[in-house]
């Protein structure tokens, strides 16, 4: 599987920043405001979101929680394997309160659309608005797109796009995907 770097670690902690700019432009002081996380990419990605807020963006207190989406999935019952769920973390008011729902990668949407379906069970936000570290353009099924964008991505389909974490800031790679390895 051949894999290139598409972002290194410098220029992703670079993107981070200018995300968190975007965020606190759009929510400070974030009182009516709340970060939630897909888990479980999108919640590490949150929460490396949240750190930069509070360290380096003079943002207090930032309202957070991860939502698993599993069981909101149309692919639910689809798959060979079964899907492995992971735990709601929603000690959180999203009741009138505008939610960022956070992911690593936009592809489809399907994975958007199962977690506003999954948001329902909480409670009603004003708004709803989504940050993605990378946005696959030209791959939608739905019609959902991001707020708020690190980068965007011209990636064909037998690409992957993958995030690998180390000190709480990623790389960003595009993978090849063998034939018979396709999903």
């Amino acid at each position: 599987m051949a894999t290139k770097t598409l972002l290194d670690a410098r220029e992703c902690a670079a993107t981070l920043n200018r995300l968190c700019c975007q965020l606190n432009e759009v929510h400070f002081p974030w009182s009516n405001s709340v970060i939630i996380g897909l888990q479980p990419r999108g919640t590490q990605l949150a929460k490396a979101l949240i750190h930069l807020l509070k360290t380096q963006h003079g943002v207090e207190e930032v309202p957070f929680g991860a939502l698993d989406i599993t069981f909101h999935r149309d692919d639910f019952r689809r798959r060979d394997e079964p899907l492995a769920a992971s735990p709601n973390e929603m000690n959180v008011l999203i009741e009138g309160k505008r939610v960022i729902l956070v992911d690593d990668v936009l592809y489809t949407g399907r994975s958007v659309r199962a977690a506003m379906d999954a948001l329902g069970d909480y409670g009603r936000p004003t708004r709803v608005e989504l940050c993605v570290l990378v946005d696959r353009r030209f791959s939608r099924e739905l019609p959902i797109q991001p707020d708020f964008s690190g980068r965007r991505v011209d990636a064909i389909a037998e690409e992957r796009v993958r995030l690998e974490w180390a000190n709480d800031v990623p790389t960003i790679l595009i993978e090849s995907i063998p034939h018979a390895a396709k999903r």
